[in-house]
């Protein structure tokens, strides 16, 4: 990410600019009659001076603003949680703008887990990874704003497939701390994968599945939820209250407290040697002008 060091010190440039017009060097000056051509051929000059003397300082000021660019860097990623995050997105959780009560509570948990991983799944008529397992928090924000129902299709629930294609997200990972948060408020209507292999597959790689169901208890498989998350050794939960999904939420943020800080730093890298560079040869045209200026006049 770009940005100043000491951005305060930027506020000279306006200063240097009321400068220009109001800390004018004082001369000795001889008036001669009929003296407007030269006026006009000294006016363009100081014109040109003035400009090259403005941008040089501007520039030094910003090389004194001390521009950088910032990159955390992880050296050890073995000990942190890695999460997903599993969302229903189909036609349903349009109703009384459940998706959109969801999403700014999930923005709240993903805010809370700064020292983890996390990924974004989206499913409803078909399954897909918005985001892969991350420490970039502000990019799983940004695309899960963009993310509304409909965007995965609305007819039907490929709950089963969701968790199929999370699980392999944990494919390559050497974290020893793997959770999936799976949500939904109905039930599977697809046979694109079957439910043991779903469940076989958080298995193998050693993912607890926390299912929360939310909703009219008429309409999502309480039986089904309860037991993905048994089998994985997690924990089912279910409300029909905005305040009871952020509760839930918050209880499993409790249960998977991250107990250690990652081990990472954050590299930065200076670029006050760019502005400062190239105000060193405005500076030389500004000298080199005043210089031919008074050999010719």
């Amino acid at each position: 990410m770009f940005s100043f060091e000491h951005p305060y010190v930027l506020a000279s440039i306006v200063v240097a600019f009321v400068c220009l017009f109001f800390c004018q060097e004082k001369k000795f000056s001889i008036y001669f009659p009929h003296s407007e051509s030269l006026k006009a051929v000294a006016k363009s000059k100081q014109l040109l001076r003035n400009a090259l003397k403005f941008l040089a300082l501007s520039l030094v000021i910003i090389a004194l603003a001390s521009p950088i660019t910032t990159e955390d860097i992880i050296l050890d990623n073995s000990k942190g949680y890695e999460i997903s995050l599993i969302l229903d997105a189909s036609g349903s959780m349009q109703q009384n703008n459940k998706f959109g009560l969801v999403k700014n509570i999930v923005v709240d948990f993903i805010k809370q887990r700064k020292t983890d991983k996390l990924a974004l799944s989206i499913f409803a008529d078909f399954a897909y990874t918005a985001i892969p397992l991350t420490y970039d928090k502000k990019s799983i924000i940004k695309i899960l704003s963009h993310i509304d129902v409909g965007v995965a299709g609305r007819q039907k629930t490929a709950l089963y497939e969701a968790l199929f294609l999370s699980s392999k997200l944990f494919k390559d990972s050497k974290s020893k701390e793997k959770i999936a948060i799976l949500l939904t408020d109905g039930r599977n209507n697809t046979d694109s994968v079957p439910l043991e292999v779903a469940i076989k597959r958080a298995q193998s790689n050693k993912i607890k599945v926390y299912t929360i169901a939310i909703g009219n208890e008429r309409d999502f498989n309480a039986e089904v939820l309860r037991e993905i998350a048994q089998k994985t050794g997690a924990e089912f939960f279910s409300t029909n209250s905005a305040q009871g999904i952020k509760d839930i939420y918050a209880q499993i943020n409790q249960l998977e407290k991250s107990k250690i800080n990652i081990n990472k730093y954050e590299k930065k890298t200076y670029y006050f040697h760019y502005p400062l560079g190239l105000a060193l040869m405005l500076l030389f045209l500004y000298f080199w002008q005043r210089n031919t200026w008074i050999l010719h006049k």
